[in-house]
């Protein structure tokens, strides 16, 4: 299984005191070193964490993939094609939002979605829709002709009880099945943590976790070095 980190929070401590440090660059290639298979980012409309030069510069530096997340702003697809991230993650995006809120309505969204993802893929972007792990929302992302999707794992990662939790993963696995039959690449992730992550792990059809605020959480006490490789013992520990 692969792990992608997202660094936007590293950017987050800087943006407190608008300054240079902590560089969210040097983060990321402290998480390549650590074995990273891809590093994540979010540009957001106001700018709250990462910044256009970031991308620019992370696209620069890095040798392991880039991906970013953006909202279908016209801005962020200008942004996108402009600077050709490895890949595109497409989420909705509020501003009053405090973190992504929710999947990507790839239904009703589909008429703008058919002119952006070919225009990526001639850009040589390829291109995931964050969605909720809904069999129809599964399906429209397939017609679209993306390679892949993500999982929107919020309401997993959020269940107050044992039987909750233990739904809300039955639902995951069957969206994370239906997509591979379909033949979509599967990534999931949102408020993934070194406490449920395991169960994750264990769904077969997913390939990849994409996972930001537990581990700049947890290298505030070990480092981003050592927090990336726990983390990545404990999903190929319990990788299926």
């Amino acid at each position: 299984m692969r792990l992608g980190v997202n660094i936007d929070h590293i950017a987050t401590l800087r943006q407190a005191r608008r300054g240079r440090r902590p560089d969210p660059i040097e983060a990321a290639q402290v998480c390549e070193r650590a074995g990273a298979h891809q590093i994540v980012c979010h540009v957001r409309e106001d700018r709250r964490h990462i910044q256009e030069t970031d991308v620019r510069r992370l696209k620069r530096t890095l040798r392991i993939p880039l991906n970013l997340e953006m909202s279908i702003a016209p801005e962020m697809v200008r942004l996108a094609l402009a600077v050709r991230p490895n890949s595109a993650t497409l989420v909705p995006e509020r501003r009053q939002e405090l973190t992504t809120e929710g999947g990507l309505d790839v239904s009703r969204l589909a008429g703008r979605l058919r002119r952006i993802v070919p225009a990526f893929a001639q850009a040589g972007i390829a291109v995931s829709l964050f969605i909720d792990p809904d069999p129809r929302q599964v399906r429209v992302a397939h017609e679209l002709g993306v390679p892949s999707i993500e999982l929107h794992t919020g309401r997993y990662a959020q269940a107050n009880s044992t039987r909750a939790q233990a739904r809300e993963l039955r639902v995951l696995a069957q969206a994370a099945t239906l997509g591979h039959q379909l033949g979509l690449v599967i990534a999931a992730g949102h408020g993934v943590d070194y406490d449920n992550a395991a169960p994750l792990a264990r769904i077969a059809q997913i390939e990849e976790l994409n996972i930001g605020f537990s581990i700049v959480s947890r290298a505030v006490f070990v480092g981003i070095d050592q927090a990336v490789r726990e983390m990545l013992a404990l999903v190929r520990r319990h990788g299926a």
